[in-house]
């Protein structure tokens, strides 16, 4: 727990990029949104996937650091992916993307679950892993439905998925200084 309070700023980042995202896809016009969906899932993905290395070989005592671990692996993969077929069809990042959310909100479930006694704030970890479980649904279930559609649900889902991890963020910010607190005393 020590190491995840100092390193609250990686969730914030990713949220911060999160929300970003979402809000450019809202504001610019359907074909550079593609391209810079791209893009950016491209950029997210390895910050993604290094954030969530570094934190699994910072926490060597923890039971869930090997889950977290494969999941970085898999982000940056995806990344890798994205990157060297940059000219692949929004269908493809469709399911990309669908599959990541699932796979990745199934982990965040399950660590959230797994740490319930013991990890504070675990309720926006679950709340994050079930938003990211039904939006990689959404798309499995209906990636034909529209481009622009889609580009809108994801904009959606980056926003709330970003504020999830924000919120996060600040709560483990808290905690560290709490704790700091608490010691001097």
């Amino acid at each position: 727990m020590e190491s995840m309070l100092r390193y609250w700023w990686i969730n914030l980042i990713r949220g911060l990029i999160a929300v970003a995202l979402g809000v450019l896809l809202f504001a610019l016009p359907a074909i550079f949104t593609v391209l810079l969906l791209v893009a950016f899932f491209g950029a997210y993905m390895l910050v993604d996937g290094i954030g969530k290395i570094i934190f699994a070989l910072t926490h060597p005592k923890t039971n869930h650091r090997w889950w977290v671990f494969t999941d970085g692996i898999l982000s940056i993969l995806i990344a890798v992916i994205v990157f060297v077929w940059p000219g692949m069809t929004a269908i493809f990042l469709l399911y990309f993307i669908a599959f990541w959310a699932v796979f990745t909100g199934i982990l965040e479930i399950i660590f959230s679950i797994a740490q319930w006694k013991s990890l504070p704030g675990k309720v926006w970890i679950l709340i994050g892993g079930i938003i990211s479980v039904l939006f990689g649904g959404i798309l499995l279930a209906n990636p034909v439905a529209g481009a622009l559609a889609m580009l809108w649900l994801i904009a959606l889902y980056l926003i709330f998925f970003g504020i999830a991890l924000i919120i996060f963020s600040f709560w483990l910010r808290g905690q560290r200084k709490e704790t700091a607190r608490a010691t001097a005393a």
